[in-house]
């Protein structure tokens, strides 16, 4: 090698360094410099050929720093250019013959864990050389010792096997899993520095075997007819068996303290062993020291057994020394005061019926631990005793001051309220915890409780927790229609809640028939009035603006009957005008927006009944609506949603407080006792909990339901009506009035366009007034509020996927469905593709692929009627909107098909969109009752509308003011 003087030899010197490793370096300055690395490294394989050698600025030099356990590898059998000639300082020799007896040391497992330094968090070792076995190695390491002392380090070779060992342990996996395994097997109680007896610590962790014929432990004993707490040393046979109390005899001699004989051979071993052990439990537990002796307390008071069985017990533990408790002790110290409550009264039955959750009920109160039941007097004289520990009728009971301190608190608010409330007995039964609530938020108490209910109360729970049990109503003759069994029992359930003045949320999925179960409901309602039976007066249906008009039609439908009074529009009636009309109205249909506004008009009547359609508009309770609508007075309440809680626990809570209000508690309570716990761990019990709260007001189907599948029809269509908001309505008598204006003057051909024309921007309209305005590409923002149908169209299809399933949405309009495609994806945030004519057939057949596939993301589809009203499979969707209709009934059944055909397995909901008020309600009236025109001349196109006289136009195209906002 170019340079290499191969006569001068290279002097090298090395130290250890505490905490790093070994510097290799030159003990003095020579022209090798910045070449030492490759020198000394240029045959050393294991280090990358000094790739992982560190060069580094220490002692006034530049040096080489070496890992611990690369430093024991390399300096054990040096692998430098060959030709190089090295000599070692006095300290670098050291270095090396420390190396060479470290590398025997760790492949012959010559070290043990130390115990005064050791943690489990650091490891500490020490070398321990067998010298019987290995004499010639044991005098190196005192040589070694001997050198490492007169240089100033006398810890040195155990601190390198320390870090040596642990970088092996970090680096190598066989070695980490071995380790693991072995602290595993140990138990990391064991594994504790500052032992006092390292030899017993080695044996506690498996490094030495036992060679006492027994193993020793502390015991304290309990109370018995002659003794209080004692202390006592314990000894077991090595093999198990039973632990043999022991005690000192008149000449200090330890001896059985039971009937049965110590072993003869333990006899001798006895003193030496529990001299050793005496030392471990004063060095870890000196509080159970004799004063001024040095002997351990044999007799403890009930407060300082208390705390030996609470905590120093555990010290010991730490410190790997056997204790032995009595056998109740850890079922003692769980063990939770519970209450025990009989009912006093027959409340429920006839004599004395209930109503309301704020229904106060008299009960005989015991407090139970375990098997013992206690009156409040006997536990008011333990709680007066302060012991923390005492023994009633031979079972011990444990008493925690904060325990006690809240039981007090408990019955004091008991008294105040005299008795408990139905809502108490409620969550008592349902959830386990009796709450009582002080005036002030933080004096509420929980505790654990059992209430023995009266047979009255017990069948109304049983009933309440199963709505099948509950009777089925007579349903009135007035209704026009037939209800589904599943309804019929939704009917009963609302009304067998209103007979109790329990407020109720039905959460059934979208297409089972909330609205025509509300109907039934109201229906039944006004008849057991009429009869005398009942109570009079006014509901008050709230639901956003875009289904007012569907339930205007529904009622009109199945309850013809009823007096339905709208109230909405700027023209709506207000003050004296708006009680009249509503007292003489069945049902009163409002928005949500609205309540707010007028919340001083609604609050002047005692409402029947308050229904919240689509009550997940309510699930934020800080908004100035959800407050104005909990504020309404009503005799009973109902919150209809298919999504009762869509993110979050506190919607849960927000539309049960306001059927129930207090029922969950406050919501500051409710989101510390039950929303942290479940939405931080997923706390099973918790909810376990909520759902057997929450499930005697909420009635929740599903169209899987095995009692609700059957009684669906395999294809089930409904027309959803929905208004033309102001700024549509004024536009549309636009179009029509200027229509009119100009027909008579055109000649037949030119009529015949413009009728057309009109007809297309009509159905603009009734989609979107930016449809019709061109206010830009789809791409741009389009105001969903401005469109009563697209709103409704959205919100329904976020329900959709809210359930997980699936649709199809068809629209004659390219920038319509472009549009859809657009608001969909942001709101439910899933991809929507959109087939149209333009889509090429490799795209078309890529989209229909991604949506049948089951796991495929996104849940709706949007199609143009011409390009995917045929020759299509996508029976991945049970939901299918026509959102503009066709006026073609073969054409809309043909697009249906395409999710109704061979091999659907999920029944299919058909949703038509007809806006009020417009062509679109009068034509769909004219097919349904096929006037005037027959099945042929309305499957063929839309011509036939250009063949009406102007009369008959006007008669088609005039829109009724009556069903949108001005």
């Amino acid at each position: 090698m170019r340079g290499l003087d191969v006569k001068q030899p290279l002097v090298l010197d090395a130290r250890f360094a505490s905490g790093e490793g070994v510097y290799v370096m030159e003990e003095r300055h020579t022209a090798y410099g910045s070449r030492l690395k490759r020198l000394l490294f240029a045959w050393h394989t294991s280090s990358w050929y000094g790739a992982e050698i560190e060069n580094k600025d220490a002692f006034g030099r530049t040096t080489l720093l070496l890992p611990p356990l690369l430093a024991i590898d390399y300096l054990d059998a040096p692998q430098h250019v060959r030709l190089l000639n090295i000599d070692w300082t006095e300290d670098g020799a050291r270095i090396r013959a420390t190396a060479e007896w470290l590398r025997q040391a760790l492949l012959k497992g010559w070290f043990v864990p130390d115990s005064i330094r050791w943690s489990v968090e650091q490891p500490a070792w020490k070398a321990d050389v067998p010298a019987h076995i290995e004499p010639t190695a044991a005098e190196q390491f005192l040589e070694l010792l001997r050198s490492w002392e007169k240089a100033g380090q006398p810890g040195a070779i155990d601190e390198w096997l320390s870090l040596a060992v642990n970088q092996l342990i970090e680096t190598d996996k066989p070695v980490a899993a071995a380790w693991h395994s072995t602290l595993a097997d140990i138990g990391s109680a064991v594994l504790r520095g500052g032992a006092a007896d390292e030899e017993d610590w080695l044996v506690a962790a498996g490094i030495r075997k036992d060679v006492f014929p027994f193993r020793t432990a502390l015991q304290l004993a309990e109370p018995d007819e002659q003794h209080g707490w004692r202390l006592r040393p314990a000894v077991q046979h090595r093999d198990g068996g039973t632990w043999l109390p022991l005690e000192r005899n008149r000449k200090g001699a330890y001896v059985s303290a039971g009937e049965e004989a110590l072993p003869d051979e333990w006899l001798p071993l006895l003193g030496e062993r529990l001299e050793r052990e005496q030392r471990k439990w004063q060095s870890s537990a000196p509080d159970l020291v004799e004063p001024g002796s040095e002997q351990l307390r044999t007799e403890l008071t009930d407060s300082e057994a208390y705390s030996f069985l609470e905590s120093t017990s555990l010290r010991l533990l730490q410190a790997g020394c056997p204790v032995l408790l009595p056998s109740w002790w850890e079922t003692v110290r769980t063990r939770k005061f519970r209450l025990k409550a009989k009912m006093k009264s027959s409340v429920g039955s006839s004599e004395q019926p209930m109503f309301g959750l704020n229904e106060l009920v008299q009960f005989d109160w015991k407090l139970a631990v375990g098997n013992l039941d206690l009156s409040e007097a006997e536990f008011m004289k333990l709680a007066e005793d302060n012991r923390k520990l005492t023994r009633i009728n031979g079972e011990w009971v444990h008493l925690e001051p904060e325990d006690i301190e809240r039981i007090k608190r408990w019955m004091k608010q008991v008294g105040r309220k005299k008795g408990l409330t139905l809502r108490d007995i409620l969550e008592i039964h349902l959830r386990g915890a009796s709450p009582v609530m002080g005036e002030d938020e933080d004096e509420g108490i929980s505790l654990a409780a059992e209430v023995e209910l009266n047979s009255h109360l017990s069948q109304w729970l049983e009933q309440l927790q199963q709505a099948g049990g509950i009777p089925d109503i007579t349903v009135p003759e007035s209704f026009r229609g037939q209800l589904r069994p599943y309804q019929l029992q939704g009917v009963s359930w609302l009304v067998f809640l209103r007979r109790f003045g329990l407020g109720a949320v039905l959460a059934d999925d979208m297409g089972l028939g909330k609205t025509v179960q509300f109907t039934v409901y109201l229906l039944y309602m006004k008849q057991m009035y009429e009869q005398g039976k009942g109570r009079g007066g006014p509901a008050l249906l709230v639901c956003p603006t875009s289904v007012i008009g569907n339930w205007e039609k529904e009622l009109e439908r199945f309850a013809p009957e009823l007096k339905v009074m709208l109230h909405y529009g700027p023209k709506r009636d207000k003050g004296a005008a708006f009680v009249e009309a509503a007292e003489a109205a069945d049902v009163v249909i409002t928005s949500y927006s609205l309540v707010p506004l007028d919340e001083e008009d609604f609050e002047s009547i005692e409402w029947n009944a308050l229904c919240l359609d689509e009550a997940q508009n309510i699930k934020n309770v800080n908004t100035k609506q959800s407050a104005a609508i909990r504020r309404l007075p009503a005799y009973h309440r109902i919150a209809m949603t298919g999504t009762p809680m869509e993110n979050r626990l506190t919607e849960l809570w927000s539309i049960f407080d306001f059927i129930n209000p207090g029922y969950l508690g406050r919501l500051s309570e409710f989101r510390q006792h039950v929303v942290a716990p479940i939405e931080r761990t997923r706390d099973e019990e918790a909810i376990a909990g909520l759902q057997r709260w929450t499930r005697p007001f909420m009635l929740r189907r599903v169209k899987s339901d095995p009692a609700i599948v059957d009684s669906l029809p395999d294809k089930n269509e409904a027309k959803m009506f929905v208004s033309l908001t102001a700024e549509q309505g004024a536009l549309y008598e636009n179009i029509v009035s200027g229509l009119l204006e100009h027909l008579d003057k055109e000649g037949p051909m030119r009529r015949r366009g413009l009728i057309l024309s009109a007809l297309t921007k009509l159905k603009q309209l009734c989609d979107h007034p930016q449809l019709l305005l061109g206010e830009g590409v789809a791409g741009d923002a389009w105001d969903i509020e401005r469109s009563n149908k697209t709103l409704r169209l959205v919100e329904m299809i976020e329900e959709i996927a809210a359930e997980g399933e699936k649709c199809l949405v068809f629209t004659q309009f390219v920038d319509m469905g472009l549009t859809l495609q657009r608001l969909l994806e942001e709101r439910i945030g899933l991809p929507v593709p959109y087939l149209h004519g333009g889509v090429p057939k490799a795209q078309r057949d890529a989209m229909i692929e991604r949506f049948q596939h089951s796991d495929a993301p996104g849940c709706a589809f949007v199609l143009s009627l011409k390009a995917g009203g045929t020759g299509l499979n996508l029976t991945a969707a049970n939901h299918v909107f026509h959102f503009d209709r066709w006026w073609n009934p073969a054409v809309e059944n043909q697009a249906t098909d395409r999710a109704f055909r061979i091999g659907q397995t999920k029944k299919v909901q058909v949703h038509k969109f007809v806006t009020l008020g417009t062509l679109e309600e009068r034509i769909d009236q004219m097919i349904d009752r096929k006037q005037s025109l027959n099945d042929q001349i309305v499957s063929q196109s839309e011509q036939w509308v250009t063949e009406l006289s102007t009369d008959e136009l006007r008669e088609l195209f005039a829109l009724r003011s009556d069903r949108f906002a001005r």
